[in-house]
């Protein structure tokens, strides 16, 4: 059987490696070979069986299968880089990327890859870290059909609960995403001023929350529950689901791409606004759901809710 690579664990990559690792343990095969930059936050993978390689290189010598889950554009394009220049055979390798890059990131990459006989598909995910643990990510998936027919059922049931054919030109599921993002971001922003009012109201966040949750759908109500839980601003010892700067880096993916096709995207940009404002104000150490801090400065309350890092401190 393929043997199969992951790269990158973050609180997404972690949670979808892990996922993977389990599926791979049930199966009568090699488990996942795995490497990250900073290579101790793979042990959670250790203990389900995984084996850690000490670098890019060495993993792409030993997989067939490689997936990536890294932060942005430079990093997709540094490992490419090194896999080209490992200095060993590529030859119907499949790469996977699952991160949030530019088209022109995946074009790129598709070229520099197929001079070596290796196959790239675009794989990003929509979904939250919640999400990510419990397997049901949905992936948007392009690239050569034969390559993404070996990888689908490395996904399907496993890491995802949906794969979104985008056709054997791997920029368009990038595209997907990037369009995906400005649902995502303005839903974060929409879920947080309802929550500020119901706030400010007297009406309280707990019936807020639970209409939202009824009448607009789980991940909505996953939102919410970031906001009232205080994950939007976690203890400075821990992850932030999704960080607020890859976050600001998704939405200016967008703004990019709608420049080019002179599009304006006015919501987007009060949201991408209320989030940098949140993290001038409180650091790094946020949640892509931060704005609502932001929020509620704006409507005469503290930054912080009883729940998240200083609000549970004081």
């Amino acid at each position: 059987m393929t043997q199969i690579g992951w790269f990158g664990l973050g609180s997404m990559g972690l949670a979808m490696a892990s996922n993977l690792q389990r599926h791979l343990a049930r199966r009568t095969g090699p488990g996942l070979i795995y490497s990250n930059r900073t290579i101790s936050r793979g042990e959670p993978l250790k203990k389900l069986g995984g084996t850690p390689a000490d670098n890019f290189s060495k993993l792409v010598s030993q997989c067939g299968i490689i997936f990536t889950m890294v932060s942005n554009d430079s990093v997709l394009q540094e490992l490419v880089t090194t896999a080209i220049n490992s200095g060993h055979s590529l030859k119907d390798k499949i790469f996977v990327d699952c991160s949030t890059v530019l088209p022109e990131t995946v074009g790129t990459a598709v070229s520099k890859l197929k001079e070596k006989d290796a196959k790239f598909l675009s794989a990003p995910v929509f979904g939250g870290n919640p999400i990510a643990v419990d397997g049901k990510l949905v992936f948007a998936i392009g690239g050569p059909k034969q390559a993404a027919e070996v990888v689908k059922p490395f996904i399907q049931d496993v890491m995802g609960r949906k794969v979104i054919d985008c056709g054997e030109d791997a920029m368009k599921s990038s595209l997907l995403k990037i369009a995906g993002n400005i649902v995502t971001v303005n839903l974060m922003e929409a879920v947080g001023e309802a929550q500020v009012f119901a706030e400010k109201t007297g009406l309280g966040t707990g019936p807020m929350e639970d209409l939202i949750g009824e009448a607009f759908g789980g991940v909505a109500g996953g939102y919410s529950k970031r906001l009232t839980t205080g994950a939007y601003a976690p203890p400075l010892d821990s992850r932030p689901g999704f960080g607020v700067s890859l976050a600001i880096k998704d939405a200016r993916h967008a703004f990019s791409m709608a420049k080019e096709h002179n599009v304006e995207l006015p919501g987007l940009q009060v949201s991408l606004d209320n989030m940098e404002a949140a993290r001038e104000y409180a650091g790094e150490c946020l949640d892509s759901s931060s704005m609502y801090g932001y929020l509620r400065q704006k409507a005469g309350l503290e930054f912080w809710n009883e729940k998240s890092r200083q609000g549970n401190s004081q």
